[in-house]
C-alpha cells in the first residue's frame, strides 16, 4: 500500500454522513471522488458490523476506480479484511488496538479534543490526526466550538498533520489555515451541496486567499 503524505496543497477530507445526504448516497460517493479531495472517511456510526462492511466494499470500490483514498471508520477487523488503506478511530478504541494491527494501515487517524489526547494518538501510531470541534456545529448542538487557538495548540503539540473538524465552512477556512492545520473536514456541506466540486474547490480556494 502507499504511504499516507501530507497534500502538497491544503487538504480537505470528506466525512460521510448518509442521512445528511440529498438523494443517492453511493450516487454521492461517486460524486465526491471525482472531486478528488485528500481522502473520504466513510464515519457511519450507526450501522451493525454487518451492515457496514457491506457499505465499505461499495464505497471502496467506488474510491479505487477514482483513485482517491477512503478510509474506514471504527471496525478494524473490516477495514483489514477488505484492504482498507485507512482507518479512523475514536482515541479510547485506538488505544485499546495493537499497534502491531494499525501497521495494516497506511494512514491511521484518531478523534482529538485536546494536546494531551493528541499526544497518545501520535505515541500509538497514528500518520494524521483530526482536532474538533473547531467552531459550533449542528452536529454538537449546545457545545460551544473549540476555536482557532485550540486547533493553534494542537498543531504546535505534534509533528503529525493535522485536520480541523467541526463547522468548518467557505466563511471560516482561511482563520483554519492560519492555524497550521494541514486540511480541514468537511460533512453536512458536502453532504447537501448541489455541485461536489464546486463545493470543494470553493473551500480550497478561500483557503488560499491570502497566500
Amino acid at each position: 500500500m502507499s504511504e499516507f503524505r501530507v497534500p502538497s496543497s491544503f487538504g480537505i477530507l470528506c466525512v460521510t454522513n448518509r442521512r445528511l445526504c440529498s438523494g443517492d448516497f453511493l450516487e454521492r460517493i461517486q460524486k465526491i471522488a471525482a472531486a478528488r479531495p485528500a481522502g473520504i472517511i466513510l464515519r457511519e456510526k450507526d450501522l451493525t458490523e454487518e451492515e457496514y462492511a457491506r457499505l465499505a466494499r461499495e464505497v471502496l470500490e467506488i474510491c479505487r476506480a477514482q483513485g482517491v483514498r477512503c478510509i474506514l471508520h471504527n471496525f478494524v477487523e473490516i477495514a483489514a479484511d477488505l484492504h482498507a488503506e485507512g482507518i479512523h478511530l475514536p482515541l479510547p478504541l485506538l488505544l485499546r488496538t495493537e499497534r502491531k494491527t494499525l501497521l495494516n494501515f497506511s494512514a491511521v487517524g484518531a478523534s482529538c479534543h485536546s494536546r494531551e489526547e493528541a499526544r497518545l494518538a501520535q505515541a500509538h501510531g497514528c500518520t494524521y490526526l483530526t482536532a474538533g470541534h473547531v467552531f459550533d456545529t449542528d452536529c454538537k448542538k449546545g457545545l460551544p466550538g473549540r476555536g482557532t487557538d485550540f486547533l493553534k495548540e494542537v498543531c504546535k503539540e505534534v509533528f503529525l498533520p493535522v485536520y480541523a473538524i467541526g463547522g468548518i465552512s467557505r466563511d471560516n477556512v482561511d482563520r483554519v489555515r492560519a492555524t497550521g492545520a494541514a486540511g480541514v473536514c468537511v460533512m453536512s456541506g458536502v453532504m447537501r451541496c448541489e455541485n461536489v466540486e464546486n463545493y470543494l474547490l470553493d473551500i480550497e480556494a478561500r483557503a488560499k486567499e491570502k497566500d
